[in-house]
């Protein structure tokens, strides 16, 4: 009997507790009920402003209630951008989309009060291009688009989901598309790689495919990084008849191999046709390759022996995957020249006055044991390129290089702060001969760097990055300058950009107009969701 007179007490405590609890979370007030901010001041984030959207200079009317005692002490703002005030009433304000305003939420500032408002749409030069057809992109990053000879492109990456095609059976990380992005299930890649792509090109009637990758289709294993393929997609591969321990009775000795035997013992990053070989880059330490004919030590097993050879970061490939000791190497060591002292990233010359001529740049400063401020030029044969001067070079990081056959020059993105002693803002236009273009001049960032730029052929440079602002004015990861410098008018009505690019390349949209086809990892752009590869037109 005590013991249950003790369990009603308890019990009766704890729903005292409870509605004690119950009436404090109602006497509480939710501090966005009904859209009310600090201030009095009701704006709604739902109701669009009348127009929704419109150019630079337009007249906007947004419903508000309680501005009016703060008349003379607000600013309107359009996506961080102050618009100027037309009118203020008991129940809307008016105002005028200003020059540096761009697609985002509009807000009015009191004081040190933010209160924020519904989205506007700026409309501008770059719209997005209703004829791409991939509108759902891919579930991982992209890193490159390549167009194939025959007029279709191959889409490399990490994803394995390409436009909502690989929901029931994954696209690992390949697929063939046509050049408006439909995707093209005759391509025969079976399960793709195991692992990321970097980097695709045709030679030799079949196509090399390079990354972090150590199996294909069926081929689960002998791969290091780099295998060909041919061109319906299946992996290239040729029967070899193996070593066996004495023993063993089996009849059955020749299997199936890839046919590219080599590779490296890290992640390549880029690969390139250069003089009927391929060129390969990235921060590897050892060429690899598989012998086949001959008995472990022990003769205990069948025999695949993984050999090595050092060489660092660049190396040329036969086609058929043996390593070119012509290149870069000293057959008196044995090994390859040593590079860089740090992570490197490259970029190839197609252009007849640089043929074959390779840029290295990264975060280094030493190679082939010289001093070299991270960045300088190959020559074809591969030894340093001295008609390329950069003098000291710059003082920090280089994340990207690009090169303008029309305007011959490069354009480098980073972290530094100067180039050859002299002032560069994370930008730089370097003429050919390592020069700085002073005609360029990249102004002030704020939140975050450029980690990708490129020039394009009317001479605009688009850039993309983990920036909120330049030169003072809100522009929330990409945005499109001049050649010197400053932001271009009417390209930078574009709305918050989320991510990183991988490459701008131009193309045509289907309906023949001038476009970009933005590639890499980000998950928005324009303020609406889009997922690594995008096509806006700028006409």
């Amino acid at each position: 009997m005590k013991k249950i007179k003790y369990m009603l007490i308890v019990f009766f405590l704890c729903s005292l507790v409870i509605q004690g609890c119950k009436k404090e979370e109602e006497l509480g007030s939710d501090p966005y009920a009904d859209g009310k901010a600090a201030l009095g001041i009701g704006i709604s984030q739902t109701l669009l402003p009348v127009p929704a959207e419109g150019i630079v200079g337009t007249t906007v009317t947004v419903k508000a209630t309680g501005l009016l005692p703060y008349k003379d002490q607000l600013s309107f703002m359009f996506n961080g951008e102050k618009a100027q005030v037309l009118s203020v009433t008991a129940s809307e304000i008016t105002v005028k989309v200003p020059e540096a305003g761009s697609t985002g939420i509009t807000s009015i500032a009191i004081g040190d009060q933010l209160i924020l408002g519904p989205q506007f749409t700026v409309t501008g030069i770059i719209k997005n291009d209703i004829t791409w057809k991939a509108t759902a992109g891919t579930n991982g990053y992209v890193s490159q688009f390549y167009e194939m000879q025959d007029g279709r492109a191959l889409v490399i990456g990490s994803f394995n989901n390409y436009d909502n095609k690989g929901i029931v059976t994954n696209i690992n990380r390949i697929a063939r598309t046509s050049l408006d992005g439909d995707y093209d299930r005759t391509f025969r890649t079976g399960r793709g790689a195991n692992g990321s792509l970097s980097r695709v090109i045709e030679i030799g009637g079949r196509f090399i495919i390079a990354g972090g990758f150590s199996g294909y289709s069926q081929r689960t294993e002998n791969i290091s990084n780099i295998t060909s393929l041919y061109p319906n997609g299946a992996i290239d591969t040729i029967k070899i008849q193996t070593k066996k321990k004495p023993t063993l009775t089996d009849t059955v000795t020749q299997k199936w191999f890839p046919k590219f035997n080599g590779g490296t013992n890290e992640f390549i990053n880029r690969i390139y046709p250069h003089q009927g070989k391929i060129l390969a880059t990235g921060n590897f330490r050892y060429y690899v390759k598989r012998t086949y004919d001959k008995d472990n030590y022990d003769f205990t097993r069948d025999t695949v022996i993984l050999d090595s050879t050092e060489i660092r970061q660049i190396l040329r490939f036969n086609l058929d995957g043996s390593l070119d000791k012509t290149f870069r190497f000293d057959t008196g060591t044995n090994k390859g020249k040593v590079s860089a002292n740090g992570p490197i990233d490259t970029y190839m010359h197609t252009d007849a006055a640089n043929l074959e001529k390779l840029m290295v740049f990264g975060s280094f400063s030493t190679f082939d044991g010289q001093p070299a401020g991270r960045i300088l030029r190959l020559a074809a044969n591969g030894t340093v390129d001295q008609s390329f001067n950069p003098g000291s070079g710059v003082d920090n990081y280089i994340s990207s290089l690009t090169y303008n056959a029309t305007t011959h020059k490069y354009l480098i993105t980073g972290t530094f702060t100067r180039y050859n002693g002299k002032p560069a803002n994370g930008m730089a236009l370097i003429n050919e001969d390592g020069s700085l273009d002073e005609s360029f001049n990249a102004r002030s960032f704020e939140g975050g760097y450029p980690a990708f730029a490129r020039q394009i052929t009317n001479g605009l440079i688009v850039v993309g990055g983990g920036f909120k602002k330049y030169n003072n004015v809100t522009r929330n990861g990409f945005m499109v300058l001049t050649p010197a410098g400053l932001l271009a008018p009417g390209y930078n009505a574009t709305g918050p950009f989320s991510g990183n690019l991988s490459d701008v390349i131009e193309t045509k949209s289907a309906d023949g107009k001038k476009a970009l086809l933005l590639i890499g990892g980000f998950y928005r752009f324009d303020n609406l969701p889009y997922n690594n590869i995008v096509r806006v037109t700028i006409e």
